[in-house]
């Protein structure tokens, strides 16, 4: 219980500062700034919560790490409920916090959920979307899984994982937002509720499969150190 709690409060601090600096301050830091604080709260959940759980904080991490057999299934399940709880608490608390702005409105400012499509960000179409989100988690999850077998050198992981995600937000954000973590996702579509809500199968799905991939790699040895 101790390792899901854990998920739980990572996954909480990742949301909140990450989504929202996006909701609060988008506006003033821009894109580097986002990605500066998701990369950056990443960082510090893993310094924070690694010891006891790993610091996941995301189900496509999980998943990856369960099919590269690092993680029992039923540990996984425990993990998912963990990240999703904290990740709705956080976006309550976030949107609790935006709504004390009198310039602030959820139905025309949102709560920094993830789309695509006309009218969000950069509007770039489904594929796109599908291809970014499997890709980036495949990506971010083999960088996981990477520097964190026993052969990495100690003490780094957290670096290397907070950079690469810093740089998949600098990538992507035009494109989704970035979702890679179906908990990101999730928290803030509930609340926003309409097209968010709509779209989130895809951050459900194809983070997951992304995750399952980077999996893959180490499961096959295919990058896994010998």
């Amino acid at each position: 219980m101790k390792k899901y709690f854990a998920e739980l409060v990572g996954t909480f601090i990742l949301v909140l500062f990450g989504v929202g600096t996006a909701v609060i301050a988008g506006d003033k830091v821009g894109i580097v700034g986002i990605a500066a604080a998701f990369g950056l709260a990443q960082v510090a959940t893993i310094y924070a919560i690694g010891p006891i759980s790993g610091s996941h904080v995301n189900p496509a991490v999980s998943l990856g790490a369960w099919v590269a057999g690092r993680m029992k299934f039923g540990e996984m399940i425990g993990y998912w409920i963990g990240q999703c709880a904290g990740a709705i608490l956080a976006a309550w608390l976030l949107l609790m916090i935006a709504v004390g702005s009198t310039g602030y409105s959820l139905a025309a400012n949102g709560l920094g959920q993830d789309g695509w499509g006309p009218g969000y960000q950069g509007g770039y179409n489904e594929p796109s979307a599908i291809l970014f989100e499997f890709f980036a988690t495949m990506i971010f999850v083999i960088v996981i899984l990477g520097s964190t077998q026993k052969t990495a050198p100690a003490g780094f992981a957290g670096l290397a994982i907070g950079i690469t995600l810093l740089a998949i937000h600098l990538f992507g954000i035009h494109i989704t937002g970035v979702s890679v973590n179906p908990a990101r996702s999730l928290g803030p579509a509930i609340f926003a509720g309409g097209q968010a809500v709509k779209q989130l199968w895809l951050f459900l799905v194809f983070p997951s499969l992304g995750g399952i991939a980077g999996g893959l790699f180490f499961r096959t040895r295919l990058l896994a150190a010998d």
